[in-house]
């Protein structure tokens, strides 16, 4: 289930810079492509667009071939995870794994097949009747994980999902989620300003710089070969000026 935008456009004060101008990239179906930039580069405006929470001023975006530009959120099938977890806090972990499935009505058993399969997936099965309040932020965070992989969403939308974590944490969960992409490949957009998380991650990596698209190519191609000075200077490469002596 690829994710192709071409053109996207977005413009919050008519009178300043746009958020977004003209980006264009494909995600390819079942990797993990990231995207990469400073704060203010429109990352996370782009992933929200692609969420259907954000109308773009212009361009498209299409999941799988199917144009999903002006398409409802609900009907979008997508995976949303947050940096701030986002859990029902009067819900304990199964009530809140469970909740998707529940608003659609599926019944009882599926639902509880489901989140058994999901709890022991992220491994928290034997947490289920706690609350989000008595985990830790690792496993709050693989709660929420869960909860978007529970409707089995054509794609992944992952805003800074480890942003709130310290260092330790963050390093552990993302070993995590590479190994549960290999048990569950689904196309995922990861949204982050580390690079290193995105170099590691990502099989793809899209660098924004003031809501443009700086450079698409694999962490290999921007590591070694960047486009302009911008995406050297971000990536800690050193930028080599041409010109006389």
């Amino acid at each position: 289930m690829s994710i192709t935008v071409s053109g996207l456009s977005r413009r919050f004060d008519r009178s300043g810079p746009p958020a977004v101008e003209a980006a264009s990239f494909e995600a390819p179906d079942g990797s993990i492509t990231a995207l990469l930039g400073p704060s203010g580069s429109g990352k996370t405006t782009v992933l929200r667009m692609i969420a259907g929470l954000e109308r773009p001023d212009a361009g498209a975006i299409h999941i799988a071939g199917r144009d999903m530009t002006h398409v409802p959120v609900r009907h979008r099938e997508v995976g949303f995870v947050f940096q701030g977890y986002a859990l029902f806090q009067n819900m304990t972990v199964r009530e809140n794994v469970a909740f998707g499935l529940t608003i659609r009505r599926l019944p009882r058993r599926a639902i509880d097949e489901r989140v058994d399969e999901l709890l022991e997936l992220v491994q928290l099965a034997d947490l289920g009747r706690r609350l989000p309040s008595q985990l830790s932020g690792g496993q709050q965070q693989r709660v929420a994980f869960a909860r978007a992989l529970a409707p089995r969403p054509r794609v992944l939308l992952l805003d800074e999902p480890f942003g709130a974590l310290d260092s330790r944490v963050r390093a552990e969960l993302r070993d995590w989620l590479r190994a549960l992409h290999v048990r569950t490949p689904v196309t995922t957009l990861l949204v982050t300003h580390d690079q290193e998380e995105a170099l590691e991650m990502a099989a793809r990596v899209v660098l924004l710089h003031e809501g443009r698209v700086a450079q698409v190519g694999s962490p290999g191609e921007l590591h070694d070969h960047p486009a302009t000075p911008f995406v050297a200077s971000f990536l800690g490469r050193p930028a080599i000026a041409h010109g006389p002596l």
